[in-house]
């Protein structure tokens, strides 16, 4: 028999629970929550790679889910919200990363190697939590780390404005950001706090380029 392509494997992995979420996610994002993707095309990269989002709304994992097509994304959630029962079920369902914003969370960094190693793509907010003025300026200890750890693509995806009812939101797909330099540098708090200076500058490009952030 032969082997599965990557794609074949990837949409085996993938949870019904989540099938049933993009559905839904798909109605919900082309009518009443309209978003509009710009490169989206850009996405349809060969997996792993890394996503990293700004954040501004609680269903921005949800829009990242259907702008990946055929694939399931792995996202980073808070500890938090498994609290309650109903909700941690479903995270454990869909697969997602829970970890602890405010201390090293070994286990949360070998579970995000273990999805590059299988080949999925992860998603990944830097601020932490939810933002609306200076996107992408706080980034969280651990995302430089988690993305050269994974030595993919870190793919930037711009939320310009926050996913709101009967407007529409356009979401920015970049070009991945180059760090092999970094790499060959090593790995290490200095070049973990450059990766985090290229994250920002990037985002600062993107939001000069798209006509600054919007409400």
């Amino acid at each position: 028999m032969a082997e599965k392509t990557e794609t074949q494997e990837a949409k085996a992995s993938s949870s019904f629970l989540y099938e049933v979420t993009r559905a839904l996610a798909s109605a919900l994002f082309h009518t009443l929550m309209p978003v509009k993707f710009i490169g989206r095309e850009k996405l349809d990269r060969e997996a792993p790679y890394v996503l990293i989002a700004n954040h501004r709304h609680a269903l921005d994992p949800v829009a990242m889910a259907m702008g990946v097509r055929g694939r399931q994304v792995v996202f980073l959630a808070k500890k938090e919200l498994g609290k309650n029962k109903l909700a941690g079920a479903y995270l454990k369902k869909v697969n997602c990363i829970m970890v602890d914003r405010h201390n090293t969370d070994m286990e949360a960094m070998r579970a995000c190697m273990r999805a590059i190693k299988e080949k999925r793509i992860l998603l990944i907010f830097p601020e932490g939590t939810r933002h609306h003025e200076g996107q992408m300026e706080q980034i969280e200890n651990g995302t430089a780390l988690i993305a050269m750890r994974s030595k993919s693509p870190v793919v930037p995806v711009y939320f310009r404005e926050k996913l709101r009812f009967f407007h529409v939101t356009h979401i920015y797909v970049g070009d991945p950001i180059a760090y092999d330099d970094l790499l060959a540098e090593g790995i290490n708090t200095e070049t973990c706090e450059k990766m985090n200076e290229r994250m920002r500058e990037t985002y600062r490009r993107m939001i000069a380029e798209t006509g600054g952030s919007a409400e």
